[in-house]
């Protein structure tokens, strides 16, 4: 006979013995034991063939087991820990006089020492054992200890070892004494309950008691009391539809067990999301607005490698040139400290500049190609014009499950880290929430969305890049939090960089596209004609590769004073806004709805039109902050923290400054030097947009 422990079978694995007759596994066969030599085992299959093996390796098979015996477990050993302690010192003491009764030593046969008379294998039978060592128990003040428990404590020992000896208590139900019918009552209410707006448990209590009414009858099943009844529920109600809970909050909780994102290499996962900046700014209209912001943050490195603020509403075009603005290299901007230029960040700067001649003029902010976007759902990500970027650039798109905001934590933290750490420092701070609003926010914004823009980005370049992050740890130095920058280096080495050319005729591709005839006026968007004389072949004759013959016109929302136009040779064309010399600024979508608002249509199109443009004009101007000379010249009933979307009807003193003729009057200026040969410094003022300028700057 061989035991498959190599010695003294324990804990019920004395069934699992080896013997003459015994039916084993071996190999994937069935056997029996024909004869055991030593170390040997003969066995014999059932179509009579014989083997004989070393009963070391008849035990290290894998699928070895011994037919109608229990496997081998190893015990849980760490349940013992959670056992009262006074209960697991009394397990341990039975296992010392089980031991005693069965080897006649309280440590085992390997203890060493002689044994009691009494427990002596060699004088007394099991049951005298058994009957003695009850009788010392009793003496020694154990209460109810009989033979009868000695036998059964020592066959719960051999059967699940020491934790076999601990007191078995039937667990309790946790609705205790309730009534069946109530608990499946309160069960039923709450799942009536569930998806819609949450009550309180009043409410719950009066529900709970018409299902009773309506399943045994009236009066048939009483209700507990309220508070047995808010007790019960509390027990069984699932945490996140108790009454009370917010309902969202309570439906946006992950039941699944949380699992942080982990990136591995820059641009592996970019996390994409869209919030309301708690800062007020002066929109185009003049008027106090609250800017809507989307960034993009890479989880490998914790960047923010990309920042769009706008007036009203975050656009699909936003989103799909936000990929745009992350895989080119950020241009550092003029006025900006040289230590905020890439060649003074913790990277392999001299190796980059040898693979992209971009990034000479660039700012400390790592460049990252999207392999992965991670959107929640929202219109403008899972818009067209987003998802052709995405197939565009090579990006793949990973839509995160409903009311699952955990699902891009990363990003939902750095919003609250933008309105800690910079927010809150700006004029016109609203506050997260409407309690910690100030009384007169809208009197204290002073910057507009473009401002407020430009602020985002040096706080981003010089801030957040260089600041520690806790979520960024190198395996080398765990105890180190990295910055963007440094854990962006560190990556380098292991994921390498590939730069990612784009031209203007890149970015015009990304714009939204829509589709228009063209007349014999030209293109007609929104009240507003576009024309020139590229379009004279083409007016009045139907596209050959549009739908019902329409044209394919790509426009910016964020500046409407020109289109671009596929023509057959394949190309965008770009079609300028027959006013577009009467506005001297980038104009949207929101500020011409304003303008069309407060102005009456009168008179013909071209007339009003044109009348159209010059109150966009003006309007533009009034929203532009005061610099140099203008800022000179406010008269002292305009104070200078006034805001800058202040009417210039209060003003009079500034109306010559505003009319066209001065602008253009300041322009001539301009175009001069001035006294001593030094040349003028630029107007503060926005210039007319041009694509292939703009993409000599990435």
């Amino acid at each position: 006979m061989v035991s498959a422990h190599g010695g003294r079978p324990v804990a019920g694995a004395r069934h699992r013995q080896v013997k003459l007759g015994a039916y084993v596994t071996f190999e994937g066969r069935a056997w029996q034991v024909a004869a055991v030599a030593g170390a040997s085992v003969r066995l014999v299959d059932t179509r009579g063939q014989t083997a004989s093996v070393l009963a070391s390796f008849l035990f290290a098979d894998p699928a070895f087991a011994v037919v109608d015996s229990p496997a081998a477990a190893v015990p849980p050993w760490g349940l013992l820990e959670s056992v009262p302690e006074r209960e697991r010192e009394r397990a341990l003491a039975w296992q010392r006089h089980i031991r005693e009764v069965e080897t006649g030593l309280p440590g085992g046969p390997a203890s060493g020492g002689t044994p009691r008379p009494e427990y002596d294998p060699a004088r007394r039978s099991m049951a005298e054992r058994e009957q003695a060592k009850a009788e010392e128990l009793a003496r020694l003040g154990w209460p109810q200890v009989s033979r009868a428990t000695v036998r059964r404590m020592r066959a719960r020992y051999h059967a699940s070892g020491l934790l076999g000896l601990v007191p078995r208590r039937k667990p309790s139900r946790a609705t205790g004494r309730a009534d069946e019918r109530v608990v499946a009552a309160v069960l039923e209410a709450l799942r009536r309950q569930r998806g819609r707006s949450t009550g309180t448990l009043k409410g719950l209590r009066e529900l709970t008691g018409q299902i009773l009414a309506d399943t045994h009858g009236p009066g048939a099943v009483g209700l507990p009391a309220p508070s047995t009844f808010n007790r019960l529920v509390r027990v069984i109600a699932d945490p996140l539809e108790h009454p009370g809970r917010p309902a969202r909050t309570a439906t946006t909780t992950p039941v699944r067990p949380y699992t942080p994102t982990v990136a591995l290499r820059p641009g592996e996962l970019v996390q994409v999301d869209t919030t309301r900046l708690d800062v007020m700014a002066v929109g185009e209209d003049g008027k106090p607005v609250r800017p809507e912001l989307t960034i993009a943050l890479d989880v490998a490195t914790r960047s923010v490698v990309a920042a769009v603020l706008r007036e009203e509403g975050t656009k699909a075009v936003d989103a799909a040139l936000l990929l745009a603005e992350m895989a080119v290299p950020h241009p550092a901007r003029p006025g900006w400290p040289g230590h905020l230029r890439l060649a003074h960040a913790a990277v392999p700067y001299d190796r980059l500049l040898a693979l992209d001649d971009r990034l000479e003029q660039a700012a400390a902010r790592p460049v990252v190609v999207p392999e992965t976007i991670v959107i929640d759902r929202g219109a403008i990500f899972v818009s067209a014009a987003f998802l052709a970027a995405c197939e565009t650039l090579g990006v793949s798109v990973q839509p995160t499950p409903p009311r699952s905001p955990a699902a891009k934590g990363a990003v939902e933290r750095t919003f609250g880290s933008i309105n800690t750490l910079v927010a809150q420092h700006i004029a016109g701070y609203t506050g997260s929430h409407i309690l910690e609003r100030g009384g007169s926010v809208e009197d204290e914004a002073r910057f507009t969305v473009a401002q407020l823009q430009e602020l985002l980005d040096e706080w981003i370049t010089a801030r957040w890049q260089h600041r520690p992050h806790e979520g960024l740890r190198h395996p080398v130095l765990p105890k180190k939090a990295l910055t963007p920058n440094e854990m962006w280096g560190a990556l380098l080495g292991a994921s390498g960089y590939v730069p990612l050319p784009l031209a203007g005729a890149d970015y015009l591709e990304l714009l939204p596209v829509r589709f228009h005839p063209i007349t014999g006026r030209g293109i007609r968007i929104n009240h507003r004609t576009y024309d020139h004389a590229c379009l004279n072949e083409h007016r009045g004759r139907p596209s050959p590769t549009g739908p019902g013959g329409k044209w394919e016109v790509h426009l910016n929302p964020h500046d409407v004073r020109q289109v671009y136009i596929r023509l057959p040779d394949g190309l965008l064309h770009e079609i300028p806004w027959i006013h577009r010399d009467h506005v001297h600024a980038p104009m949207g979508e929101t500020a011409w709805r304003h303008i069309r608002a407060a102005l009456g249509r009168r008179g013909d199109r071209e007339a009003h039109e044109a009348a159209l443009a010059e109150a966009a004009d003006q309007v533009l101007r009034r929203s532009r902050p005061l610099t140099g000379s203008a800022a000179a010249a406010a008269t002292p009933s305009q104070p200078s923290d006034s805001p800058p979307g202040t009417p210039p009807a209060q003003h009079p003193a500034r109306a010559p400054e505003d009319s066209l003729d001065a602008a253009e009057a300041r322009a001539h200026d301009d175009d001069g030097s001035q006294a001593g040969g030094e040349e003028s410094p630029p107007p503060a003022r926005f210039a007319l947009y041009d694509a292939f300028e703009e993409a000599e700057h990435w």
